[in-house]
């Protein structure tokens, strides 16, 4: 008779339930930052390459920082590295301060680009956590449980957004032929709205900041099981060797690369793609939180289905979904295609956990440094934004809008995962 395992062992649930949290925590940091970039495009008046930049230095914070944490992880223990991510986290939303104090750009970036090196930690110290939190057979159900929680972040995170940020936004005005009224003020009147608006954009972090420094004092004082002993003879280089040599480890960086890319365009650019409709930025928001609704009701359907379903099945028919729906918003115009890149998020639903999971599946004692890699991986967020927005200033490509044409990049991306979802289904089957 086949062994039944609980997805959480009942003697660490309460573990779970605050390692979860975190989930949830960063989540809302990613998702109040998306709709950044619109609304600096307008307030700070530049490109839509250069407003991007936001998605580059937060997504770049990932890259630089998630292999020092996996190895300060590694050395010391999970609790260290999450007490340091979120010490960074509040460093980096309490500097959005000086950074609407000063009104240049430059320091919003440098601002969530700390940030992000909090977040590097987190997320290098809580995914293998949740993965070591019972038996290996339900590891990636598990994830999907707890990854399920993100987007819960992520909704009131856009939430804050879109009602007490873009709605609050003077630059975002409009008369009554949906023109920008700010676009024809005159340089003092420009720049009493600048001031205005990127206070509006600066409060809800500095609160933030807050928030994370009470979360660090309850992390503190929690006692947390050990899940891994401190390693002091850290041999990174061996480990590293070994990862690169796993194909199927290999592949599913790429894969998740790939992912995160997709999942950030889809996610950012929704608000250009509402635009170019003469939709407001605030309005369109509010389709950003249908999309991460639905997200969140698929994650937690995927999850179920996953007991019965093979992951790697369902990681290569989601990534088809995906492309059936981005194949729409790239050749139909108008409110259906809007729709279809609403419906997107259904499919991108279990892919970052699924992905994770099963590339790290089998890995021992290098999970912690694979899991890094994966982190990395979340650099995909940062490469591909700023080239969408390059693709979105063209204004027209061929018969297409650009902004239309733009979802060419969340399409390859989709093609990307649905591989990698069919090799772990016919080559890599360990």
């Amino acid at each position: 008779m086949k062994t039944k395992h609980k997805v959480v062992p009942s003697e660490l649930l309460v573990p779970f339930i605050l390692i979860t949290s975190l989930f949830a925590l960063w989540g809302f940091a990613n998702d109040i930052t998306n709709p950044m970039v619109a609304a600096f495009k307008t307030v700070m008046e530049i490109s839509n390459a250069k407003a991007a930049l936001v998605q580059f230095a937060f997504y770049g914070g990932y890259a630089t920082m998630a292999i020092p944490a996996a190895l300060i992880i590694k050395r010391y223990s999970y609790k260290v590295g999450i007490l340091i991510g979120l010490a960074l986290y509040a460093i980096g939303a309490l500097l959005f301060f000086p950074a609407a104090q000063y009104e240049v750009f430059g320091f919003f970036l440098v601002s969530l680009y700390i940030l992000t090196f909090g977040l590097a930690f987190l997320e290098t110290t809580a995914n293998p956590y949740i993965l070591a939190m019972g038996p290996e057979e339900t590891a990636t159900r598990r994830l999907n449980l707890a990854q399920s929680f993100n987007p819960m972040g992520s909704i009131l995170g856009m939430f804050v957004a879109s009602q007490l940020i873009l709605s609050s936004l003077e630059s975002d005005k409009r008369d009554a032929a949906g023109n920008l009224i700010f676009e024809t003020l005159g340089a003092a009147e420009k720049a009493a709205i600048r001031t205005q608006d990127l206070q509006v954009i600066r409060n809800p972090y500095v609160i933030l900041g807050f928030f994370v420094i009470f979360m660090f004092v309850v992390i503190a004082l929690a006692k947390m099981p050990t899940r891994a002993k401190a390693d002091h003879t850290i041999h990174a280089k061996d480990i590293f060797k070994r990862l690169i040599k796993n194909a199927k480890y290999r592949e599913g960086v790429i894969a998740q690369v790939f992912y995160v890319g997709a999942q950030i365009m889809c996610w950012t650019f929704i608000i250009q793609y509402a635009d170019n409709l003469g939709i407001p930025k605030a309005e369109a928001q509010r389709y950003n939180i249908v999309a991460m609704a639905i997200f969140i009701m698929s994650r937690f359907i995927s999850t179920f289905l996953m007991k019965y379903l093979n992951a790697r099945l369902m990681l290569t028919l989601f990534a088809v979904g995906g492309m059936l729906t981005t194949t729409g918003v790239i050749l139909i115009q108008g409110m259906p295609g809007l729709y279809l890149l609403v419906a997107t998020s259904a499919f991108m639903s279990l892919m970052f956990p699924t992905i994770y999971g099963i590339a790290l599946h089998g890995l021992g004692d290098d999970a912690t440094l694979g899991a890094a890699g994966l982190v990395m991986a979340i650099v995909g967020g940062a490469l591909m934004p700023p080239l969408q927005g390059l693709i979105i200033d063209q204004g027209t490509i061929a018969w297409l809008p650009a902004v239309n044409f733009s979802f060419i990049l969340p399409f390859i991306c989709f093609v990307v995962i649905g591989i990698y979802g069919y090799r772990c289904l016919k080559v890599h089957l360990d």
